[in-house]
């Protein structure tokens, strides 16, 4: 069998038989790729705990007819160690692992952005370099831009015209002028859609001065343009401490 190695985030695990586990990576190069490890629910397995959700790891993999099998591991980092004191920043970490395997694309293909993008949202969690709810959005919002699916804050997402807009409706792109609204468009603050803004483009001291009430309604926001995009929610975002 061919050998291949990556670099990669353990994304979810499901049991296989008696003693294996399939592992959903995001890797650098290979983008979303499924794989057995096996044996690693024994005591006696050697790298079983490199191989749970959060660990950002080195390994080697060989090339099988439907599913890969990880013959190698080495990690980089172990985010679940450091996440798994602080539930605030352990629920963002698990939305993030959650939306990244869904918004990148087939198997197989690369999605290198996607990948340096959840490296970087779990560092930065870790790290507590930010609020974890403003880390969640920022990562949610650009997440979904490397996936096609850019928000329009400061134009309006229909006509062009520049903003600032008063109407946000998820599956017209954005905010919407008043010629554009569409009915049932929500109609946020504008301290809101500067927080978005900012947070689509990383302008953190700006995304810090917001008030609770401000990023809260920016998460629903946030919350429901990734909802009409995946045509449902995520399950883990139940669980966000907002």
């Amino acid at each position: 069998m061919a050998l291949y190695r990556d670099e990669a985030v353990v994304l979810r695990t499901q049991k296989l038989g008696e003693a294996d586990r399939i592992v959903t990576l995001l890797t650098r190069h290979h983008g979303r790729v499924r794989a057995v490890a096996k044996g690693v629910r024994r005591t006696s397995s050697r790298f079983g705990s490199r191989v749970e959700p959060f660990m950002h790891v080195d390994l080697q993999l060989a090339e099988g007819r439907t599913l890969d099998v990880i013959t190698q591991v080495e990690t980089l980092d172990a985010y679940a160690g450091r996440l798994g004191n602080d539930y605030g920043a352990y629920t963002c970490g698990t939305s993030m692992l959650e939306s990244a395997d869904r918004l990148v694309g087939e198997d197989g293909h690369p999605a290198a952005q996607q990948y340096l993008l959840l490296v970087g949202a779990l560092r930065a969690l870790a790290d507590r370099r930010h609020p974890s709810g403003l880390i969640l959005d920022s990562f949610l919002l650009r997440s979904l831009a490397i996936a096609g699916y850019a928000p329009s804050f400061d134009t309006c997402a229909r006509c062009g015209l520049a903003g600032p807009h008063r109407s946000f409706n998820p599956g017209a792109g954005g905010m919407l002028c008043v010629d554009c609204r569409l009915p049932g468009s929500d109609n946020p603050a504008p301290e809101t859609v500067l927080l978005l803004g900012a947070l689509l483009s990383g302008l953190w001291p700006q995304a810090e001065t917001s008030g609770d009430r401000t990023r809260r309604e920016a998460s629903a926001l946030v919350a429901s343009y990734l909802q009409w995009h995946l045509e449902r929610g995520l399950r883990s975002l139940d669980y966000v401490d907002r």
